[in-house]
């Protein structure tokens, strides 16, 4: 039997039925008909960050970030290459934390950059400060065992 998985897109935000086996055929939203899986992080309002961590059936690892903040910007390549490596089985989000403070709020995020790494809504795992490319993989390799 398929398992059949929401998942939302990065470009609308909608919430898109897609068959598991289906995820790696380069699936397009059924809205927009942009590619659910780009291989690079997906920037998202407060509304669309809600939308990624409570309908996604994927895992979701968002960065919280701001544009003022130097380590997030030394950061920014990193996540953009983790992107590339943990899509399609994880989505990851760029949450700006001037343009979205009451989520951010919401999340007690106290510093920047923070990883925090979700699954259902609920927060499996979070990281403060940056990290190179193999720790962040780990990191989340590692968290995403532990929480199945």
């Amino acid at each position: 039997m398929s398992r059949v998985l929401h998942v939302v897109c990065p470009h609308c935000a909608s919430i898109n039925r897609l068959l598991h086996e289906r995820m790696t055929d380069r699936p397009r939203c059924g809205r927009c008909h942009e590619s659910l899986f780009v291989g690079q992080p997906a920037a998202a309002d407060a509304e669309a960050f809600a939308r990624h961590l409570n309908r996604n059936d994927i895992p979701v690892l968002v960065d919280f970030w701001a544009p003022w903040c130097a380590p997030c910007k030394v950061f920014a390549p990193v996540f953009e290459q983790a992107a590339e490596r943990l899509e399609p089985n994880v989505r990851l989000i760029k949450l700006n934390t001037e343009q979205a403070p009451q989520a951010a709020a919401e999340h007690h995020i106290r510093s920047i950059p923070t990883l925090a790494l979700f699954h259902s809504g609920r927060e499996l795992a979070r990281q403060s400060g940056i990290m190179d490319l193999g720790r962040l993989i780990r990191w989340v390799e590692e968290n995403l065992r532990q929480a199945a």
